[in-house]
């Protein structure tokens, strides 16, 4: 059974750290619930209820194996180690240009915009102001921080590595391989039709288009060349860094994304991208089940840029901080008009109600 991207892990990794606009106070909430796991084993606490629930999952299918396919779990591999370190693992590798074309036409994820210091800047605007990471620089991290992480985690054990090119051209060659590798016997194989099932319809997580599919077809490992524009894949090509994508197996790849016009910026300005988006997920992380002080943080934004500047890429310079805390300052200043508007109806309506009741006050 491998439902479309469960994401639970993400969730139990980060358990006791909630949004700091909770009710209860974020700060009291992980300090409390700090003091009381402390006492216990967590390690085996978080494993019983994954247990418990992916156990669920396979008695409701009759299943015995279940895949939780969640790409986004590069973000937490030392977790997932310490909870299952004996539990098989698939990594699925794609080509890095096929997968940004996949974000552009799937999801609308603006390529453009990675390289662009001004949306550069929002995002760390919005990281400042405490606001829920923006979409963009999710999916961006995901090539920029995601795909090395994936890279360096093929070596480990009780792992299989899964090309997707390769899937694509021999699907019941790879999946009877993936499939022994997880323990089946080959006489428990058997090819099977393509099949829309109900709880892929009902999801809103994993790639709509496989809705549309009624059998396995190559067409999407190429369209990257005619999705992606040059400077787009001059983007990808940053972002990911030249050393990666043949260190990946995708050395052909580059070489026809270079006949279209893209060039190699050498090693320095990927490593400036892996710098600014560590520090950035970092303070993030660090942030969680905090009250956000917009002075602070932008100390605490002057302090990445000094981290990640040395190499910034000449795109940002060190412009691209003095626009990130302009952004802030002014978003600051937004949230501080709509807060007034709130607290002037309340006090309308407070005023209001007491005016209703008998003698005039509550």
């Amino acid at each position: 059974m491998a439902p479309p991207e469960p994401w639970l892990m993400l969730a139990l990794e980060a358990f006791g750290r909630v949004d700091h606009c909770h009710p209860a106070g974020a700060s009291l909430v992980q300090a409390a619930n700090s003091e009381f796991l402390d006492r216990i084993d967590r390690t085996s606490a978080t494993r019983a209820f994954a247990d418990a629930v992916y156990g669920q999952y396979l008695a409701a299918a009759g299943k015995r194996t279940l895949i939780d396919k969640t790409p986004r779990y590069w973000m937490l591999l030392d977790f997932l180690d310490s909870l299952y370190p004996d539990a098989p693992r698939i990594v699925l590798m794609r080509n890095p240009y096929a997968i940004a074309a996949s974000l552009k036409s799937t999801w609308g994820v603006p390529l453009l915009s990675a390289s662009s210091p001004s949306a550069v800047a929002a995002c760390l605007a919005d990281i400042v102001l405490g606001r829920p990471t923006p979409a963009i620089a999710s999916s961006i991290a995901d090539l920029v921080l995601g795909l090395p992480a994936l890279a360096a985690y093929r070596s480990r054990s009780h792992t299989q590595v899964v090309q997707y090119e390769l899937l694509v051209a021999h699907p019941d060659e790879e999946i009877r391989r993936v499939l022994a590798g997880l323990g089946y016997a080959l006489a428990e194989m058997s090819s099977a039709p393509l099949e829309q099932t109900d709880y892929l319809r009902s999801s809103t997580f994993g790639d709509r288009k496989i809705l549309e599919k009624k059998n396995i077809d190559d067409r999407s490992v190429q369209i990257w060349q005619t999705e992606l524009s040059i400077e787009e894949m001059q983007v990808v090509t940053d972002l990911v860094g030249v050393q990666l994508l043949i260190e990946l197996g995708y050395e052909q790849d580059l070489r026809l994304a270079e006949q279209a016009g893209v060039v190699d910026k050498g090693p320095a300005v990927t490593e400036s991208y892996r710098q600014l988006f560590q520090s950035c997920w970092d303070f993030v992380k660090s942030k969680t089940g905090e009250s956000f002080d917009t002075a602070a943080s932008g100390a605490e934004l002057n302090s990445i840029g000094q981290q990640a500047g040395e190499n910034l890429p000449l795109a940002f310079g060190p412009s691209i901080l003095l626009q990130a805390q302009r952004l802030a300052e002014s978003k600051r200043e937004e949230n501080l008009r709509v807060a007034n508007s709130i607290a002037a109806q309340l006090t309308e309506a407070l005023t209001a109600s007491r005016a209703a009741l008998p003698g005039g006050h509550s």
